[in-house]
């Protein structure tokens, strides 16, 4: 029963993957997609006691951020959503121009029931930022990941950076929280990227790039990630 139900999963994990290739990016839709994923960083910012430590956010590689991922209704713990992620040189907190992304699949651990979430992945060295180039990353397989800490104020130290290459929170029905999650497959979409940068653009050269001029519609993430990453 096990296997056959594993089989479902990734047959319908391939499913939306292949759909996602065929998806035609819309420019008006990925700019709304944006000014979510720029609302739910923001708001999660804006909590003193509950939010992504600062400490994190100043030393991190990337962040990915999927608003709204949605969970299958006929089967347990897959989900699917599409997203941004963004990475960061710690040095000098530059945040590079969003690159378009779909996660699927996976667990995302106990979410009281909800039908959707809003996912946030802090990607904490080079080197997991640069597995997600792969055509398919494995959150769990291919890079540690595990709940991550709470509190604006929270150290992020030696022993727990060490510990996962990348930390996963969650908001469902007005609570955040770090978040167990494995299986879950993390793709380009680069469609979206192609529509969004208006030519054929890959994915590294807008993650690690220094060519690309951020679009205007970006700007305002691109400051909230900025002041919620200045070292205290």
């Amino acid at each position: 029963m096990k296997f056959v139900r594993l089989t479902i999963i990734s047959i319908l994990v391939m499913s939306f993957f292949s759909a996602t290739s065929l998806y035609a990016a819309d420019l008006s839709k990925l700019e709304k997609r944006i000014d979510n994923c720029e609302e739910v960083m923001r708001e999660v910012i804006q909590m003193p006691d509950k939010g992504i430590p600062t400490d994190l956010l100043s030393k991190c590689a990337g962040v990915a951020v999927f608003p709204y991922v949605i969970k299958g209704g006929f089967f347990v713990g897959a989900r699917f959503g599409r997203g941004i992620v963004l990475a960061h040189d710690p040095k000098t907190n530059k945040w590079h121009p969003p690159a378009f992304f779909t996660v699927g699949g996976g667990s995302f651990g106990l979410q009281f029931g909800a039908q959707a979430i809003d996912l946030i992945l802090v990607i904490m060295n080079k080197r997991g930022l640069e597995g997600l180039l792969q055509d398919k990353f494995t959150l769990g397989g291919d890079a540690a990941v595990a709940a991550g800490p709470l509190g604006r104020n929270a150290s992020a130290d030696t022993d727990l950076l060490l510990k996962a290459g990348i930390f996963s929170y969650s908001r469902t029905k007005g609570v955040f929280a770090g978040i167990a999650l494995k299986g879950a497959v993390i793709m380009p979409d680069k469609d979206a990227n192609h529509t969004y940068y208006d030519g054929a653009v890959k994915t590294e050269e807008i993650l690690f790039g220094d060519k690309l001029i951020p679009p205007a519609s970006s700007k305002e993430l691109l400051e909230t990630l900025r002041k919620a990453s200045v070292k205290q």
